[in-house]
């Protein structure tokens, strides 16, 4: 059984913006990191952002950039409490609704994606905060505005934590920062400046450190609350994660969307499951699948799995010291979570065992992509998502249950109430509404369980005896950013080939002052 909490995610529009941005400036100053998220318009041609050269890749997700916008931005900051026993982090959460003031291309695949998870276009067009892409004009480099908190994200210095986040690098720098360089090289230098305390992919840490069966952003955040549920219900050594919220009153609740996290349901017997959706989160049939799109029930059916391959493995070992032959655990004939191209049919059966882990990354030279071999194509459809008003934090730890109406959440002094029972019909019901909603696919909210995997991760980086520090959370994925269809990362380094791109120096002047180019420009006559 995981854990339940309620999550508060704070609702930013243009009528809130202003009020809201010193308690958003202190809480991106205070964060010991921060994850990032994005809702977008669109982003073209599918197969051309899964090209083979990474250059061309690059390319494509650059013209996506330029043409399409940012709708939602996503930003959570997880600050680590000192004082606190274990890992607990102090969470704050913001959705910003958002609104392009340029001309843009808006697709009706994404529309459809985003109505269908409750995004509300009728308070984009309205209340969406306004901004200009590519270089500063006018008084943007000014006063309160989107490009002004991407400046205070980069002042803050610290480590940036995306899912699968190429594609949100290369918009965010578009959509809040400068013009975008033509050649990658470049755009990974700027990057490597733009963020000194390093970046990190918690996709790629999802499949090359922690190893789940899938990596998708909804699973990865639910096995990783499982599995600290887990290991605190049997008290093993090392750290485990605890959460804390603000308790926002007076006029600041109504800005507030507190998103309810259950604990994962259970079920007993065989489980119809959709096998693409259970590799990728992704199901081209949506909420008219007949198969379950239920996550929680699709990690119960991996663990199951792994358990039962842990015994038939263990059978085996034992009947061949005994000089026998166990044909039981043999393997057996199951579809490998292979991505399917568009327009192919999955066949409709259980879930396959995912026993198997995915090939370590090697090493790169010069910080340039080396090309690894096709794994089959990845669809882009998770990214193809004091002085403040804020009143002291109110515990809420990460393990903590849902209670019966008669008892009290442990720290909180919230009464839950005990979920009621449904006849079949709500059942179904209550089914198709979850193939709906997902996880919630909110850019805040999206953001937390970034932000969540990250902090996960760490915790078990400390049990080894390498505690995270202010230079390097995750030694093995810092600056490592994960690529569809490759064994190996995009490493965010300056090549000692490329040079910085002159709409970004221009730009580090603004947040560093004019010491930055004349501090550059020093270390690299020193290199002569």
């Amino acid at each position: 059984m995981t854990s339940s909490m309620i999550v508060p995610v704070i609702d930013v529009q243009n009528d809130n913006f202003k009020e809201l941005w010193p308690a958003m400036v202190l809480a991106i100053k205070t964060a010991s990191f921060i994850a990032l998220d994005t809702e977008l318009s669109g982003l073209g041609s599918r197969k051309a952002l899964l090209a083979e050269c990474i250059e061309d890749r690059y390319k494509a997700i650059c013209n996506a950039a330029r043409t399409r916008s940012i709708l939602s931005l996503g930003f959570a900051c997880f600050k680590k409490l000192e004082n606190k026993d274990d890992d607990t982090y102090l969470v704050q959460v913001y959705n910003l609704t958002l609104l392009c003031s340029e001309e843009y291309v808006i697709e009706p695949q994404s529309v459809q994606f985003l109505v269908q998870h409750g995004f509300d276009f009728n308070k984009q067009y309205a209340e969406g905060v306004p901004y200009l892409k590519g270089n500063d004009k006018g008084g943007d480099s000014h006063g309160i505005n989107m490009r002004m908190l991407f400046v205070e994200l980069l002042r803050a210095r610290k480590p940036l934590i995306l899912h699968n986040g190429l594609i949100d690098m290369v918009f965010l720098y578009q959509c809040f920062y400068a013009h975008l360089p033509d050649k990658l090289g470049t755009f990974t230098a700027d990057l490597s400046q733009m963020f000194p305390a390093g970046i990190y992919d918690t996709k790629y840490a999802t499949e090359y450190e922690l190893r789940f069966a899938a990596s998708y952003l909804e699973y990865a955040y639910k096995k990783c609350k499982l599995d600290n549920s887990k290991s605190l219900e049997v008290g093993g050594n090392g750290h485990h994660l605890f959460l804390e919220f603000c308790k926002y009153s007076g006029h600041l609740s109504s800005y507030v969307d507190f998103r309810p996290c259950l604990a994962g349901s259970s079920l007993e017997g065989p489980l119809n499951v959709c096998q693409r959706f259970s590799a990728y989160g992704w199901c081209p049939n949506g909420s008219q699948c007949p198969l379950s799109h239920d996550t929680d029930l699709i990690i119960q059916h991996d663990e199951k799995n792994k358990v039962e391959t842990k015994k038939k493995r263990k059978r085996k070992r034992k009947n061949s010291s005994q000089g026998n032959v166990d044909f039981e655990g043999a393997s057996e004939n199951k579809q490998a979570h292979m991505e399917l191209k568009d327009g192919e049919q999955g066949p409709d059966q259980v879930i396959p065992d995912t026993d198997s882990k995915p090939p370590a990354a090697t090493e790169q030279v010069d910080g340039t992509p080396v090309q690894g071999s096709e794994s089959g194509e990845k669809m882009i459809t998770e990214k193809v998502e004091e002085g403040n008003g804020v009143a002291e934090p109110q515990a809420v730890s990460a393990d903590e249950e849902i209670k019966t109406d008669k008892e009290k959440v442990e720290g909180n002094d919230v009464s839950e109430p005990q979920p009621l029972a449904t006849s079949d019909a709500a059942k179904k019901e209550k089914s198709k509404r979850k193939k709906l909603e997902g996880g919630s696919h909110r850019a805040g909210f999206d953001a937390f369980m970034t932000g969540y995997i990250f902090s996960y991760a760490t915790t078990l980086t400390e049990r080894v005896g390498e505690p995270p520090c202010s230079e390097s959370w995750l030694p093995e994925c810092l600056n490592k950013v994960y690529l569809s269809g490759k064994s190996v990362p995009m490493h965010i380094v300056k090549s000692t080939f490329s040079k910085s791109s002159k709409a970004h120096m221009h730009k580090m002047d603004i947040v560093w002052g004019k010491s930055f180019s004349s501090s550059v420009a020093s270390k690299a006559e020193g290199t002569i």
